[in-house]
């Protein structure tokens, strides 16, 4: 197979059926550059690889405009005097293979109404994965339920299911697995486990639109999913989330609960409010914007996977650079972000926090991702609360606290170089440009130390 005869088409189904390695490896070059032309790095006052920016984010349609003029002008703010937040539920439910889509406030609402809903309460104990956003545990904590953290696969940057049953016990409700950074969860392992203990599954995929696991959306795979459309995200609204499911009368109570509790399909009146509800609800002209990011998200999806399959191809035998490995069963990435793991013993040991610095100064942005969540102060902030000591025994607190160590995820945490989405969104040379500048790092390394 060589990548010069195929379509953009085919070369994508090829990526995703996992057969696009063997004939990169027969197509592009392993290094970007010889080394007699490394130069000096930047950061020792040498030229950097790069001098001109990247693709900016996110990137507004003027197409756009009159609609979001029309929803201003009319008045209709709010979705139940419009009709844009329900036709955005259609369509996103649609991309994304599922039978209901609920539009909420934020990715954050969105997974506590999850919550909620499956009937997480206090005093549960929730498993969660430790490379992740602090909302994915925060919302745990909000609940008043325990997050559980399960150590991490290094390889694949997400929840090791060999680790999942040793923290389960007879107050463990749910398992809320992340396809971080874009890269799916083994959600054939998880399902597997949660069947065999009678748990829930909520997929945090707040970072994870149109990311696939066996060619099924992440999302439609568990019992609920969860997406936020922040600004940063890879379908932007400035805030935004939702929830998508397969379970009519499931979504029917997500819809009721969001809504202040009021009736809904099969959520029937019984008083002027049936159900206990919040107010999580989406507004007009975020699902205006929502629909128009929406037209350009399968292309600029399409041009992540391409240039995230080159850029690997180029750096993934630079010694100690590791790139990111997608969990079996997994077929394609979000790629809201790209990650790699920098081992520094061969770069002259040089730390991840100088290669950051040197990185940049080529021209190249980067960022050293997320700390060890499960050590964040906020864990024992809840665990010393006055609610949090009568839910649980001192006796499970301490163990809790004795049990809260993930080292592989610790390891990780020290390990991980990320770049953005929409560096992405470049071109083959932006590409190679960033694989100079890792090449050139480490043919000067000794100067680095």
């Amino acid at each position: 197979m060589n990548k010069n005869n195929l379509t953009r088409r085919q070369f994508i189904a090829a990526a995703s059926a996992g057969s696009l390695a063997a004939a990169a490896s027969r197509t592009i070059p392993a290094y970007a550059n010889p080394s007699n032309k490394a130069g000096k790095p930047a950061i020792l006052g040498g030229q950097p690889v790069r001098t001109k920016g990247w693709p900016s984010w996110p990137v507004w349609d003027r197409d756009a405009e009159e609609s979001i003029l029309s929803v201003l002008r009319s008045g209709n703010w709010y979705r139940g005097r419009g009709t844009k937040v329900s036709e955005f539920e259609k369509k996103y439910a649609k991309l994304m293979g599922a039978k209901r889509c609920l539009a909420t406030a934020s990715g954050t609402t969105a997974l506590l109404v999850a919550l909620h809903i499956l009937g997480v309460d206090a005093g549960d104990e929730v498993l969660v994965a430790p490379y992740t956003f602090i909302a994915t545990y925060n919302v745990v904590f909000l609940t008043k339920a325990l997050p559980v953290f399960v150590d991490t696969d290094q390889e694949t940057f997400t929840m090791n299911p060999d680790k999942i049953e040793e923290r389960i016990n007879e107050r463990t409700k749910a398992i809320l697995p992340v396809h971080i950074l874009g890269l799916p969860a083994d959600m054939d392992r998880i399902n597997a486990i949660a069947k065999k203990h009678n748990l829930l599954v909520i997929e945090d995929a707040c970072q994870a639109w149109l990311a696939e696991y066996r060619n099924k959306k992440c999302g439609t795979l568990g019992d609920l999913g969860c997406f936020s459309f922040q600004n940063s995200k890879n379908i932007p609204a400035g805030e935004g989330g939702a929830i998508i499911g397969n379970d009519e009368e499931l979504m029917d109570r997500c819809y009721s609960f969001h809504n202040c509790g009021r009736p809904y399909g099969s959520v029937k009146r019984t008083s002027g409010y049936p159900v206990r509800g919040s107010n999580r609800r989406m507004q007009e002209f975020q699902a205006v914007i929502l629909m128009s990011q929406m037209k350009r998200i399968q292309k600029d999806a399409d041009t992540r996977l391409l240039n995230a399959l080159y850029l690997t191809s180029r750096i993934k035998d630079i010694p100690g650079i590791i790139p990111y490995k997608l969990a079996d069963g997994a077929t394609r990435s979000a790629y809201h972000l790209y990650p790699f793991r920098y081992k520094k013993e061969h770069f002259s040991n040089v730390p991840r926090n100088r290669f950051l610095a040197a990185l940049r100064a080529e021209g190249i942005p980067c960022s050293g991702g997320y700390g060890p969540q499960n050590k964040d102060g906020l864990v024992e902030d809840a665990l010393n609360s006055e609610g949090f000591k009568r839910l649980y025994s001192s006796r499970r607190l301490k163990r809790y606290r004795e049990e809260n160590h993930c080292p592989d995820n610790d390891q990780l945490c020290k390990e991980a170089v990320w770049f953005s989405q929409s560096m992405l969104l470049g071109t083959k040379r932006d590409m190679e440009t960033i694989a100079d500048a890792i090449l050139k790092l480490y043919e000067n390394r000794d100067k680095l130390a």
